[in-house]
């Protein structure tokens, strides 16, 4: 009851300020310095009181960045009716300004607490805000710098604040599509969104020389606060899915970047250069990215061939095998599956680097001996695997050329060591049971000393 009262303050007096922009007679000291002000803290008293969130440091940056805001409000609201001997313009920009960093490392924090972004979804999130970044630079904000006549704080100043609006709005926008739709995301993106829209007003109606204190927009930054500030009550997304930023986002804004670049390049003074910052920057990341990714693309073949590959021999392992048995079910082919005799001695007697050695070495006999459309794999120990594509008949040749690969003994450090093989063969007969039926096989063939033995 408490919190849900906490919440409703704040929406509550800003209806009442609103209302009061109707009767202008009635404002004053009380409404612009101490009912304005009174609703940017109800929203700093909403954030901290929130519960249900699982992110410790979410509350304390928004709320930080929030009273900021409010500290530069309330500088302006002071110097607006009672003379100081301050330079009370320069602070209350620069308590503005401290909002937005905190906000930028805050706001995605509470859309997504429990998910640790990866460096090519921040890469992604910083591409797309540098991207409209340059947009909002080039064709926003060019027409600011004529009106300021060199003053170069209140340009700073002009400029800063809705570049800084643009990166916030496109991070959260970033996290939003990466975590997922939710009410709470809808909520947040909304708020700062007309946290943003205000900003671009007031620097339009400051640079026309229309804005006045007290009028209907600086509602437009009390709106924005609380709906960030409700934005902690709204559930967020349950998904666990890992989404990532959309291409197209991306491409727009490396394209847009590097056409506003060949701009500047053929009309080198139609554009301000302050615009050169932004787009030179995504451009950067973007080829760092690119970098990246195709790093962790190398690295992820790499490790699915590290998996599926025998790490003694070389070979394809098991689940190579089986992996492709998958897709044999419909060819004429045979599955052949080789054990091998004596290999147990040759560790007992000459030790298990010796039997490694034997095995590298019977690996390339075998793969000699067959066609090079077949597959080899070492299934583990001293079995192996071959998947044949070819006649029942060709098969058995196979199977035969292998056995005698292993007729003429092994030299291994000086040493001379003889083994042999049992070989089971199964036809592909377009059933499941292949691999059954030739381990069957290979078994009967060893048993009864037959060398080969087909199902």
């Amino acid at each position: 009851m408490r919190t849900r009262l906490l919440v409703s303050v704040g929406p509550v007096l800003l209806i009442l300020h609103l209302l009061l922009n109707f009767f202008p007679s009635i404002k004053g000291v009380w409404s612009e310095l101490y009912l304005y002000n009174a609703i940017a803290l109800t929203a700093i008293a909403a954030v901290m009181n929130a519960p249900r969130v699982n992110d410790r440091f979410a509350q304390p940056l928004v709320a930080a960045a929030i009273g900021f805001w409010f500290t530069g409000s309330l500088i302006s609201s002071i110097s607006s009716y009672f003379l100081l001997n301050a330079p009370t313009q320069l602070l209350s920009n620069a308590a503005y300004l401290l909002f937005y960093p905190l906000a930028i490392v805050g706001l995605p924090r509470l859309l997504s607490p429990s998910r640790k972004f990866s460096t090519l979804e921040i890469f992604d999130a910083s591409i797309v805000g540098l991207g409209l970044t340059t947009l909002g630079t080039t064709f926003f904000l060019k027409p600011v710098l004529p009106h300021f006549n060199g003053d170069l704080a209140q340009t700073f100043f002009a400029i800063i604040y809705p570049i800084a609006d643009l990166i916030v709005f496109s991070l959260t926008l970033a996290t939003i599509l990466a975590q997922g739709l939710s009410r709470q995301g809808l909520v947040l993106a909304a708020g700062v969104l007309t946290f943003s829209i205000t900003d671009f007003l007031y620097l339009g109606m400051h640079v026309n020389n229309t804005y006045i204190f007290g009028s209907l927009i600086d509602d437009g930054w009390l709106l924005g606060l609380l709906l960030i500030a409700i934005s902690f009550y709204c559930m967020g997304s349950d998904s666990l899915d890992e989404k990532s930023t959309d291409p197209i986002l991306i491409t727009l804004s490396v394209f847009l970047s590097a056409t506003l670049l060949a701009l500047i390049a053929l009309r080198p003074n139609y554009f301000p250069n302050f615009v050169l910052i932004p787009a030179i920057a995504t451009l950067l990341l973007a080829f760092i990215r690119m970098t990246l990714a195709l790093k962790a693309a190398k690295n992820i073949g790499h490790e699915r061939i590290l998996a599926r590959t025998d790490e003694l021999t070389g070979l394809p392992n098991r689940r190579r095998l089986i992996s492709e048995i998958e897709n044999f079910i419909e060819k004429d082919g045979s599955l052949l599956l080789l054990d091998l005799d004596g290999f147990k001695p040759v560790n007992d007697s000459h030790g298990h680097a010796t039997g490694d050695k034997v095995l590298q070495q019977v690996a390339v006999r075998f793969s000699r001996s067959i066609p090079h459309s077949a597959l080899l794999a070492r299934l583990g120990g001293d079995e192996f695997g071959v998947l044949y594509e070819g006649s029942y008949e060709s098969a058995m040749d196979v199977a035969l050329a292998l056995r005698a690969t292993l007729s003429y003994p092994f030299k291994i450090d000086n040493e001379s060591i003889s083994i042999g093989v049992s070989i089971g063969v199964a036809a592909n007969n377009g059933t499941s049971d292949l691999l059954r039926r030739a381990d069957d096989a290979m078994y009967r063939a060893k048993r009864e000393g037959l060398g080969v033995c087909r199902l």
